[in-house]
């Protein structure tokens, strides 16, 4: 099934994983000492789709190495690193980009059911 979908099964998976941690920075934005972090996407797609391990694995490792602490832009007296602003716009992309990998997806399965029904 990886074959049939290619990149863009794998983009998906990881495009989920950004957004789990950019919604994680926005809940805990006001969480002493809190340090916001981020996914570096290209690393870890790149990680993800090396022939070494099992999908599942590539991509929770993958998205483990790709992932970082993010510098704060602002100082904050708690130690908090969120910037609300920021975050809001960061997910407000990744969300886009989640949309724009679902639509391959779904034109791949699309295509897939047409060559099935013949429709």
């Amino acid at each position: 099934m990886s074959d049939f979908l290619g990149i863009h099964g794998t983009a998906l998976a990881l495009r989920e994983q950004r957004l789990q941690l950019l919604s994680a920075n926005l809940a805990n934005a006001d969480t002493p000492n809190f340090k916001a972090q981020d996914l570096d996407f290209t690393s870890a797609l790149q990680s993800a789709l090396q022939p070494n391990a099992a999908v599942g694995d590539a991509i929770d490792g993958a998205a483990q190495g790709a992932r970082y602490a993010r510098p704060s832009s602002q100082p904050s007296v708690d130690g908090n690193t969120v910037d609300g602003e920021r975050e809001h716009a960061l997910f407000a992309q990744a969300a886009l980009e989640y949309r724009a990998s679902l639509t391959f997806v779904e034109s791949k399965v699309r295509g897939m059911l047409t060559a099935i029904t013949g429709q």
